[in-house]
């Protein structure tokens, strides 16, 4: 299993914006994709949205958010379990 974080920080006019984006649009694209297991949706005080997905394999991207909803370009990283 693959978990994917993504993370983006808002411009704070745009940051319910951002929300709505990640939840009504960027997560529909992906989610009926048949290596996706799930996604979870976070946030915090200091306007950062991230997306936590699972995959069986190959994460697929996230769409690129609109520009004028974001300070800066979102980041990504792939992480795999632990065996301990």
């Amino acid at each position: 299993m693959i978990v994917r974080m993504w993370e983006a920080r808002a411009e704070p006019k745009g940051f319910a914006e951002l929300i709505s984006w990640v939840c009504d649009t960027a997560l529909p694209e992906f989610e009926h994709h048949p290596l996706h297991l799930s996604s979870e949706v976070f946030s915090s005080t200091d306007h950062r949205v991230v997306v936590v997905s699972k995959w069986r394999g190959g994460p697929q991207p996230m769409p690129d958010p609109p520009v004028l909803l974001v300070a800066r370009p979102p980041h990504e990283w792939d992480f795999t379990q632990v065996d301990r």
